[in-house]
């Protein structure tokens, strides 16, 4: 009686997880077919197009790899966009980090408004692309731009900011420190879960605010550099509202950001096969860098209790 009891308990747990589990299946249902054909289908779609001639408006042809050869030998703007997003990606990447490390650490002190003061630094970054893209344009005007009101306030020659070749991009990392809010959250997390007690063994031990930055939090901090060193990776090498709003890739190519190169022989060259093409090389370009941080971080990633 009570074996045949217990397999009764069981059939009956076992139907229960089994209705469970197909109520479970059928709930996500929604999200993963819209995932399959919203996500999944247009990128393996891309992938196929990659290796067409497909102008729109012309039937696809199949070309296998020519649309690559043609990057690679016959496209010079296509080494130019990449080494302008180098440039960009490499100094921006790390002016960002820098910079919101400093204010993460300016605003983890107990200081009178700090909520105030976070709410502020946070807030340029809820500023839609767009319209922190105009609000800049002004910012940048030769003639009339509050930049150059400060240098002539200071005895300063004007700049030309981004209508100048020798300055657009210097002026876009610039402007690219705007958004930093983001990052400044991620790393004050971070700060907020590094052990107080550690921080007085140091000034114990006669150590100052230095040897406390040095040997604490920085190496304690390392696996929150190494997520926002990702992400900043990420988003700067497709980084388009800007360049598109305000500089159209100019002057002479000298802020011609891949994915707006990409724009351009997508949307208004309408050559959507070499436009998939460059997409998937980006991919390519980032999964590889990507990769390569992840594997490097071994060496300089700290992890509390030493796992790696």
């Amino acid at each position: 009686m009570n074996n045949g009891s217990r397999r009764t308990k069981t059939k009956s747990l076992v139907s229960r997880e089994r209705r469970e589990m197909i109520w479970g299946l059928i709930c996500v249902a929604p999200a993963l077919a819209g995932f399959l054909f919203w996500q999944v289908g247009p990128i393996l779609g891309s992938l196929v197009i990659a290796f067409t001639d497909w102008t729109v408006a012309n039937t696809p042809r199949w070309i296998g790899f020519s649309n690559f050869q043609r990057m690679l030998f016959a496209d010079p703007l296509f080494y130019k966009s990449l080494s302008v997003t180098g440039i960009y990606a490499a100094t921006g990447v790390f002016l960002n980090l820098s910079f919101a490390l400093a204010l993460a650490l300016l605003l983890s002190q107990k200081i009178f408004g700090l909520t105030f003061f976070r709410t502020i630094f946070y807030l340029p970054s809820t500023v839609p692309a767009i319209a922190s893209s105009v609000l800049w344009l002004w910012l940048f005007n030769p003639e009339f731009g509050l930049f150059n009101s400060i240098l002539t306030g200071l005895g300063l020659p004007k700049q030309q900011w981004i209508y100048d070749e020798n300055s657009v991009l210097a002026s876009l990392i610039l402007m690219n420190l705007w958004s930093v809010g983001p990052l400044m959250v991620i790393f004050l997390a971070g700060l907020q879960t590094i052990p107080k007690y550690l921080y007085d063994a140091v000034a114990v031990d006669g150590g100052n605010a230095w040897h406390k930055f040095r040997f604490i939090t920085l190496p304690l901090l390392t696996p929150t550099i190494l997520f926002n060193l990702i992400l900043s990776i990420i988003d700067t090498f497709q980084v388009f509202t800007q360049p598109y709003v305000m500089t159209q890739g100019g002057p002479n190519n000298a802020s011609l950001l891949y994915v707006l190169y990409l724009y351009r022989k997508a949307f208004q060259e309408y050559d959507m096969g070499y436009a998939s093409a460059l997409a998937w090389v980006l991919f390519l370009i980032i999964a590889l860098i990507s990769f390569v941080v992840l594997q490097t971080s071994r060496r300089w990633v700290f992890y509390v209790g030493g796992s790696e």
